[in-house]
């Protein structure tokens, strides 16, 4: 019997393998999990996981309690029994935040790489994207539309720039607003290098402290207080409420979605730059080219229009809907 891939209403799930990719709910019990990185949306009290040193520090800050742990080294292959068959793990960088990861899996029956959240542009705070070829890619796709299309990342960190330094020029505190971890980290360095004095909330700051545990080259910054904003950007989590005590302030949440001219409104910020840690369009071609699959699923965002446009390229695509549920061999 041919090995498959589902998708459940808890995830992405290789049952003969007894293995799960990202699930939604914590899994226990004698199945796996492949955590490909740290977000908050990507993690779970699961029993056994396989996932990156970073992400294992990172996810250990965020979900407490006890579980066996599988930490691999980039590039490096970990044999595993399931209850039919072995098969191998390799985890390779994503691009998308520190730590992050696409998952090889190598079975007699085939090989799927799976992407989590991913991109192929450099950045400042992530390992460079190192996709594998596979006979299945299971990707993400996020911003899966011909519009999404990022500008050059020199232009969108010069508009950053420049915005930070003409609200401190007026003596108004620029806040930027981005994720805790990935974003904060990666605006971090890119502040830090134009020569901006930066103030991380609390929980940015804990989570850069454990990036740099694991590698991570973190400038020196500031843990956010509100008696020493004057001069400084502060990055705070686009879900924290702004002390009323903060002064004239200044807002620009970061985030790829300022692709939208309405972002800024939507966000009810003064600005909104597209910094993105996700694949945009043409990324999203160059990686089906990169990996030269024989299949492709896509999951999240846009899914159903890129497997359409992948299928117009005489492509084999299928998009797995959330509430549908498929069994495609590899």
């Amino acid at each position: 019997m041919p090995l498959h891939i589902e998708m459940t209403r808890d995830g992405l799930h290789l049952p003969r393998l007894a293995l799960w990719l990202d699930p939604r709910r914590s899994r226990r019990g004698d199945e796996r999990v492949v955590v490909s990185h740290a977000h908050s949306d990507h993690i779970g009290s699961h029993g056994e996981v396989i996932l990156t040193e970073a992400t294992a520090r990172l996810m250990r800050a965020r979900i407490a309690g006890k579980r066996t742990e599988h930490r691999l080294k980039f590039g490096e292959a970990a044999e595993f029994r399931a209850v039919n068959e072995r098969y191998r793990v390799t985890l390779v960088p994503a691009g998308h935040i520190f730590g992050s990861a696409m998952a090889l899996v190598e079975a007699d029956a085939g090989s799927l790489l799976y992407t989590g959240d991913f991109k192929l542009r450099r950045g400042l705070s992530a390992e460079p994207c190192e996709p594998r070829r596979a006979d299945t890619l299971v990707m993400e796709t996020t911003f899966g539309l011909p519009k999404h299309r990022f500008p050059p990342a020199e232009q969108v960190w010069a508009d950053i720039v420049g915005f930070c330094r003409t609200a401190l020029a007026e003596g108004v505190t620029p806040v930027l607003l981005a994720y805790s971890l990935g974003k904060s980290q990666e605006l971090l360095l890119g502040l830090a290098a134009a020569g901006l004095s930066v103030m991380l909330h609390t929980d940015a700051a804990k989570l850069s402290r454990i990036c740099g545990r694991c590698g991570l080259a973190v400038p020196e910054h500031e843990k956010f207080a509100v008696e020493s904003v004057q001069g400084k950007v502060v990055v705070f989590p686009t879900t924290a409420k702004l002390p009323a005590n903060l002064g004239p302030t200044r807002t620009a949440v970061i985030t790829g979605w300022a692709l939208d001219a309405s972002a800024r409104f939507r966000y009810r910020t003064d600005a909104a730059f597209p910094l993105s840690d996700h694949a945009d369009f043409c990324e999203l071609l160059e990686l089906v080219e990169r990996v030269a699959p024989k299949r492709v699923l896509t999951v999240h965002g846009f899914a159903r229009e890129f497997a359409a446009t992948l299928r117009e390229r005489g492509m084999d695509a299928r998009a797995i809907g959330q509430e549908e549920q498929l069994g495609l061999p590899i």
